[in-house]
């Protein structure tokens, strides 16, 4: 093989700010940094010595990243280092940078700051999620030209997207290498990116990339940019999910070896494959085993590549299915086991991703398992409804419960009780769209025993009343028809209501049209944050209301029409107390398709005509579509909204405005008492 000629090209520095997730993990051999260590990093207790580190510490790449040459004998990351645990940006940045060799496990959520922040990974390092817990949120890595030796490896990075489907201004990467070699990609979660999930550029070879779901995504995995036929890579058992191109895109690769990948374009989503497999240039592609399921243009080569096709499953596939010339013997270079084609739909989606045994020792795997109730529809789970699940979970639980929810839908309502504290849904799907909660009561609804009608809050397809409750990786909706039950009163239908302390929604889908997200406390004397990161949030009426301090953050606040075509609606309506905070909505993005300037930011919902409350919303650092009115905000129920809490700070798009008497801005000043921190008041939110 050439050596490297291209130039690394790098992008333009980021400011640093860390929001770090802690998960216990108690692991032989490991320093814990984190949220309790001080500011350089120092370790809360010293190394325990173990006899020996578990397998996936020791783990070394197969296909192309395992083959010896440019001086590295295989790919096997950080396993002649220290073991590190990490739960803040700060220190991951810390030890992916170092010139040391480190094994960092990634134990919770780190969301970066600022959104699109790519750590510069340095050579002799395996970075690794924690069982299913390993989140980075709205950013991701980047190998620099020479950087090897490198292992990624079952994490979830996520969430950059900024609502532009084809964004051309955010060059926002899950693993990014330019002239970087023998990486291993293995096991990972890769979604929601507003760039490539994975982009191997710029002579960038001994690449391997195994067993990862790759979803959500348009420009998803590219391979090139540079006239050198020198890149080496071996990509098989990855499950391609709702991703339009790029599939991946090969250009001049020297040698590209793709086999029992599951490339799924699945109907009736809102995106649609614009082609599988691309060999472009000088591209010599072997591709075999691998199944193809409603992809269009499933393989396509220009006339200057080759692909060789061996044994591939097309079903439901349209348009080009190209193959020719004659390509390579990988068994020349490495040795593989090829599964059967009909196998690999199954076999992926059961084992494509992250998996709860890497990551944690023996120990913390059991315990984790121990703590974890199934649902699945199908009766492969202990449950077949979330309900069930919640009702098995003990009173009083003194620990986390996860109730592990595989995808489907689930047409039901369900409670979690107060006496339920620290439980979690977690789907488990590719997409947080695959695990569907939902249910059709309205406020007018009639209830079964005759004794009334839900009201507002009872419509609730789910309602959380237990603190520490989280959610991640699915969609909850109340799919209420407006349009056919115009003759009942009260059509408000809440999709999700929350009436606890310390809720954390992470990649959720909360969809609804009026009413949808009901954020309340227990009581009104009674403190309730909600932290809502990295999720949408869809309606139309007073969408997101309620007496909550609840935080909004790096997520897309989706405008709908109502049930007659029309554009008009409020984002918020809050009902807080007086002396304490509303909602918080920040580094968001506000869009939709509706009518210009049809759309409220809110309104002041004084509930039963209390007078004493003092709503609040404050809109910050967001971007809004032109949906949003030139005068945002608006009186309710003879309550004028000049008289409580609503502002902005700094947001920008074609709905933003410059301040005035009918647009409040905060001073410098008074948005330093605005923050997320300000809102959650000591709770730092821990994924676990």
């Amino acid at each position: 093989m050439s050596e490297h000629r291209s130039r690394a090209r790098h992008r333009r520095g980021s400011k640093l700010l860390a929001a770090g997730l802690p998960l216990a993990l108690a692991a032989a051999g490991m320093v814990v940094y984190g949220a309790g260590s001080d500011g350089g990093g120092t370790a809360q207790a010293a190394a325990v010595t173990a006899p020996a580190a578990p397998a996936w510490a020791t783990a070394t790449a197969d296909g192309f990243a395992s083959v010896n040459a440019l001086g590295q004998n295989g790919t096997y990351g950080g396993r002649d280092g220290r073991t590190v645990t990490v739960r803040t940006q700060a220190d991951l940045e810390k030890y992916a940078t170092a010139a040391e060799p480190y094994v960092v496990v990634v134990a919770g959520t780190i969301t970066m700051d600022p959104v699109g922040k790519e750590i510069e990974v340095a050579s002799d390092k395996t970075i690794v999620g924690a069982g299913t817990s390993g989140h980075i949120v709205g950013g991701g890595f980047f190998l620099g030209r020479g950087v090897h030796n490198v292992i990624i490896r079952n994490l979830t990075i996520r969430d950059a997207y900024q609502g532009v489907w084809n964004d051309k201004e955010h060059d926002f990467d899950a693993v990014q290498m330019d002239g970087a070699h023998h990486v291993w990609i293995d096991h990972n979660d890769l979604r929601n990116m507003a760039d490539g999930l994975i982009d191997v550029r710029k002579d960038s070879t001994y690449v391997t990339v195994s067993w990862n779901r790759l979803s959500r995504n348009n420009k998803t995995f590219g391979i090139g940019w540079t006239e050198n036929v020198t890149t080496d890579i071996t990509i098989h058992h990855n499950w391609f999910r709702e991703t339009e191109q790029r599939n991946p895109s090969t250009d001049n690769a020297a040698h590209a070896h793709l086999y029992n990948n599951y490339l799924e374009d699945v109907a009736g989503t809102d995106i649609t494959s614009s082609y599988g497999n691309y060999a472009r240039g000088g591209t010599r592609m072997v591709l075999e085993n691998s199944y193809f399921r409603g992809v269009n243009n499933p393989v396509i080569k220009d006339q200057t590549a080759t692909v060789v096709q061996r044994g591939n499953v097309f079903s439901g596939t349209s348009g080009r299915n190209e193959s020719g010339g004659t390509a390579f013997d990988p068994t020349s270079y490495y040795a593989y086991t090829l599964d059967a084609a009909a196998d690999v739909p199954a076999l992926l989606t059961a084992q494509a991703g992250p998996r709860s045994a890497i990551g944690t020792t023996t120990a913390a795997a059991k315990a984790a398992a121990a703590g974890t109730l199934t649902v699945a529809r199908d009766g492969t789970g202990q449950y077949r409804t979330v309900q069930a699940a919640v009702n098995a979970v003990p009173a009083n639980n003194p620990s986390r419960v996860v109730i592990s929810i595989k995808p489907g839908t689930y047409r039901e309502t369900v409670k979690v009780p107060s006496n339920k504290p620290h439980v979690t849904f977690q789907g488990t799907g590719g997409s947080r769209k695959d695990t569907v909660i939902v249910f059709d009561n309205a406020a007018g609804t009639p209830k079964p025993d005759g004794s009334g009608t839900y009201g507002t809050s009872g419509s609730a397809t789910v309602a959380v009343e237990a603190d520490d409750f989280q959610a991640r990786n699915l969609t909850i909706s109340n799919d209420f028809d407006e349009r056919a039950h115009q003759s009942l009163t009260g059509h408000q239908a809440v999709a999700l209501r929350t009436a606890a302390d310390k809720v954390l929604l992470d990649g959720v889908i909360v969809e609804g049209d009026q009413d949808t997200l009901l954020l309340d406390t227990a009581a009104k004397d009674r403190l309730g944050r909600v932290y809502v990161t990295g999720s949408y949030v869809v309606g139309n009426v007073d969408f997101i209301f309620g007496r909550a301090t609840a935080v909004i953050d790096r997520s897309v606040i989706t405008l709908k029409k109502r049930w007659d075509g029309t554009s008009a609606g409020y984002v918020t309506a809050p009902s807080t107390a007086a002396n304490r905070k509303g909602i918080l909505i920040t580094d968001s993005t506000v869009n939709g398709d509706v009518s210009d300037r049809t759309f409220h930011l809110g309104r002041p919902w004084h509930a039963g005509g209390d007078a004493s409350l003092d709503p609040q919303t404050t809109v910050r650092n967001t971007t809004l579509s032109a949906a949003i009115r030139t005068a945002p905000w608006t009186d309710m129920s003879g309550f004028s909204w000049k008289d409580d809490r609503f502002a902005e700070y700094r947001n920008t798009g074609p709905g933003a405005g410059p301040a005035s008497g009918d647009r409040p801005h905060l001073t410098d000043a008074q948005a330093a008492d605005q923050e997320v921190t300000d809102w959650l008041a000591g709770w730092t939110p821990s994924a676990s």
